[in-house]
């Protein structure tokens, strides 16, 4: 749809010579999710892979599990005035048999950061919600298989090439191999979009696997880690205080200030050979 990236005209200035030019920005367009028709919640997001978006939401929201939990995944038709179609609505068809979300929480999910939950109330919503263990999982990763993934991360980044301004979500194995990869403005955006489209390929839970992110660890990316069945988050950035805890609560290895050579290793050490 040639909607992910959008030109503009600037003044740019260089070594006080000030000249028009073009530049290229990520686009950020609203998504409504729709469920069975009714409106679910509404996200700002880069288009492109709308329909994994859609579905690792509601991965990440305890919803549904598995593919054959979704019946299908359509556009709606849009509002412009001339009738086209906006590709901005979402609805998505649940099988037969899945309770749909409750429809007094729109939005007011348990995990997300407009909940108003914090500390013990939103570690116990995941740990009672979350359809899988990680605490078990063998993965194993070495440290230069670790510290290699910001570079293959960044090398994968295809719009962020043209726009600088998106970030990525990469899911990678236990021997650095890229298994997916998704931008979006939004880092939790990137991360429903792997989750999704791991989903919709009938690939969850994902064990054995590491989910590399761009920015920092908050509390939410390593809910939607664990609701996917990962049992390693690494970041380039900083954890949050309550993403160490669920992490450490859970059993999620999480990885901060992932790079060069050097980490912070938060809690599950033990997934990173050769350290203890």
């Amino acid at each position: 749809m040639g909607r992910v990236t959008a030109r503009r005209r600037v003044l740019r200035v260089r070594d006080g010579t000030a000249a028009h030019w073009p530049d290229t920005l990520a686009v950020e367009e609203p998504m409504e999710i729709r469920v069975g028709g009714r409106p679910l919640t509404v996200t700002m997001r880069t288009p492109g892979h709308d329909f994994d978006l859609a579905a690792g939401f509601l991965v990440s929201e305890g919803v549904v599990r598995a593919s054959e939990e979704i019946a299908g995944i359509r556009y709606c038709a849009g509002a412009t005035a001339d009738g086209a179609n906006t590709y901005n609505i979402v609805d998505v068809v649940l099988a037969a048999g899945v309770a749909p979300p409750d429809a007094s929480l729109e939005r007011n999910f348990y995990t997300t950061s407009s909940c108003g939950l914090c500390g013990k109330a939103s570690l116990e919503a995941v740990r009672t919600t979350a359809s899988w263990r990680v605490d078990e999982d063998r993965l194993r990763i070495s440290p230069e298989k670790l510290t290699a993934l910001p570079a293959r991360l960044r090398a994968a980044q295809r719009v962020f090439d043209s726009t600088g301004g998106l970030h990525a979500a990469g899911l990678f194995s236990a021997e650095g191999e890229l298994l997916c990869l998704r931008e979006d403005v939004g880092r939790h955006n990137a991360v429903d979009k792997v989750v999704g489209h791991a989903l919709r390929t009938g690939l969850l839970p994902l064990r054995g696997t590491v989910l590399m992110v761009s920015g920092r660890a908050s509390f939410e990316l390593a809910q939607k880690a664990l609701m996917a069945g990962i049992p390693m988050l690494a970041a380039v950035s900083a954890p949050s205080s309550l993403a160490v805890d669920l992490a450490a609560e859970s059993g999620l290895t999480l990885v901060g200030f992932l790079r060069g050579t050097s980490m912070n290793v938060y809690t599950g050490q033990e997934r990173v050979t050769g350290t203890s």
